[in-house]
């Protein structure tokens, strides 16, 4: 059987490590050291969670975790960082950063509340939109009685004025009137402007 989107994986395990960076990123050059920085913390983390054959893709590194990393440019990353990591039973491990700055804190709730109150707004529209279908579908229904009556009534009216036409036409003479033709001859060629 296959599991349903709304089932989240199991958490294994969970552990706090200090990760050593600086061993990576001074083997490469100044410009791609906090990209060495990230791979190392990768590579720690799958030899230490036990990830079936050192995928580095099943790694998933938080966004405050990864700003962190490269807070202080890419030539300067830290030399050692405090992670949490979690093992879920998919066999992806998920790394967050364990002592978040204040101001981050408070940017993430500001985040989750505009996000909460985003769902509230979508949740009302759609009752809205539901709603306002139900009351077109009643107007709709009301509409269509009003152009039924109306159409009849349309009917009738032109049933009547096609019986008076026949009345009338039945009265005039049956008379045919030539009409003078114009005269013929004389033809206006058009010509080019003097210049």
């Amino acid at each position: 059987m296959a599991k349903a989107k709304t089932d989240e994986p199991k958490q294994l395990l969970e552990r706090e490590y200090i990760v050593p960076l600086r061993k990576g990123w001074l083997k490469v050059p100044k410009y791609k050291r906090a990209n060495k920085a990230v791979k190392t913390l990768k590579e720690f983390i799958a030899r230490h969670m036990k990830i079936y054959d050192s995928d580095l893709r099943k790694v998933k590194i938080d966004i405050i975790l990864n700003n962190e990393l490269r807070f202080r440019g890419m030539k300067k990353p830290p030399a050692k960082i405090k992670v949490k990591a979690i093992k879920f039973d998919d066999g992806i491990v998920r790394v967050e950063l364990v002592d978040v700055p204040e101001h981050i804190k408070f940017a993430r709730l500001r985040e989750e509340k505009s996000k909460k109150v985003e769902v509230k707004k979508k949740v009302e529209e759609k009752v809205e939109k539901k709603t306002e279908e139900e009351k077109k579908e009643k107007s709709d229904e009301e509409v269509t009685d009003k152009e039924k009556k109306e159409e009849t009534k349309n009917l009738e009216d032109t049933k009547t004025k096609k019986e008076e036409k026949k009345v009338v036409k039945e009265t005039k003479p049956k008379t045919k009137v030539k009409q003078a033709s114009k005269d013929k001859g004389v033809k206006i060629q058009r010509k080019a402007l003097a210049r």
